[in-house]
């Protein structure tokens, strides 16, 4: 394994393993990028605050998210078509997460399915579900989850309709992918890639095609996918939602202060601030910039997440520092996986984690949950007096 020491060193490795289209999936955000670029480039303009002469022996990084013990205050988010940056990647990443400690989120739009992970997993994971307008799919897609023992199921909320990613549309992006003369000149530049994809039978979406009412093939997905994201969605469809999972449910996807307070209300158990990782509405906050006024909204009424951005254990530090009872990664671990399968999965939580540790003593504390705003250093009107 090539020398790690940071998130940055595993992206090169994942650009130069996997096809180009892949790659540009996951670094790209919709129009002209200007939120996905500010979800990292705002983290820059906080400062920690050095503490000297306090004990930092015996430090802890442990704690709970949504009452599930976690080795650090991480979860792997969901990401649509992680089996195409490597072969059976959702499983890889779950089984990475699992010996790690911290919790994986399967996304609906997987190449594994929900039965393909928990066959090779021992442990509970979270399960991601869309706002489809099919009730008999969603109704099946929670018993699914609940059959495979998933501890949590996370609703997303901010994809009624799918932001423009410029490069899926130029790369001709799907799953299977497209063989242009281009992307097939590109895919032959990527030898390893191409054999791993060969050996594996877990090339279309695992939880949709032979599940969802006349989807038998990539054709039917196509148009079905089209068809099915609920562009009617309100909060008593949530509350529908709410009634066919009775476990712990997450909403992610929330920006907005007064969003936070209706997440309360329908019942979730934690929300996720998050823009989708800059690939929904450019032009939105940076979720680093959204959170505070969302924890001045709920206080401790309910469980708050952070997504989008997070690339370092610094990040995490100053999430938590703001309130976030624990943050998301998923390019972070997807430049892993692309670069290195399950092994570079578990090199990204390592990396994080000694970042995160190191950082948290330097700060003056020895355990996570005991970290507060008093370790930063924020700009004045950091999260806007906006008109």
């Amino acid at each position: 394994m090539p020398t790690i020491t940071n998130i940055e060193d595993l992206k090169r490795l994942h650009r130069r393993r996997a096809p180009k289209m892949f790659y540009d999936y996951c670094e790209s955000g919709s129009w002209s990028e200007q939120t996905f670029r500010e979800n990292t480039s705002d983290f820059d303009q906080i400062r920690l605050r050095q503490r000297v002469a306090i004990d930092m022996a015996n430090r802890s990084t442990a704690t709970q998210l949504i009452g599930q013990d976690v080795a650090m205050p991480v979860a792997l988010a969901p990401v649509g078509l992680t089996g195409m940056q490597n072969a059976d990647g959702e499983i890889k990443a779950a089984k990475a997460a699992e010996k790690f400690g911290v919790p994986y989120c399967l996304s609906t739009m997987s190449i594994c399915s929900i039965e393909d992970v928990a066959a090779n997993t021992s442990k509970p994971f979270w399960m991601q579900v869309y706002t489809l307008k099919d009730d008999d799919f969603m109704r099946g897609l929670f018993d699914r989850a609940k059959a495979a023992n998933c501890s949590a199921a996370v609703i997303t909320v901010d994809l009624q309709l799918l932001g423009q990613r410029h490069k899926d549309l130029k790369n001709g992006l799907s799953a299977p992918p497209k063989l242009t003369p281009k992307s097939i000149a590109n895919m032959a530049t990527k030898v390893p890639w191409g054999l791993e994809m060969l050996q594996t039978k877990r090339r279309f979406f695992g939880n949709i095609v032979g599940h969802a009412k006349g989807v038998n093939d990539p054709a039917s997905l196509t148009t079905w996918t089209a068809e099915s994201f609920d562009q009617s969605l309100n909060w008593d469809r949530i509350r529908e939602f709410r009634k066919m999972w009775n476990g712990p449910l997450i909403i992610k996807g929330i920006l907005d202060p007064r969003d936070a307070i209706e997440a309360c209300n329908v019942g979730a158990d934690a929300i996720v601030v998050s823009n989708h990782g800059g690939r929904q509405l450019d032009g939105a906050l940076s979720s680093i910039r959204a959170l505070e006024p969302i924890m001045d909204a709920v206080g401790d009424k309910i469980e708050v997440h952070l997504d989008s951005g997070i690339r370092s254990g610094q990040d995490v530090l100053k999430a938590v520092a703001m309130g976030a009872k624990g943050a998301w990664i998923g390019r972070a671990y997807i430049y892993g996986l692309g670069a290195m399968g399950e092994a570079g999965v578990t090199k990204a939580l390592e990396v994080i984690h000694k970042e995160l540790d190191t950082s948290m003593a330097l700060c003056g504390h020895r355990d996570v949950n005991t970290v507060d705003r008093d370790i930063l250093m924020v700009p004045k009107n950091f999260s806007g007096d906006w008109s």
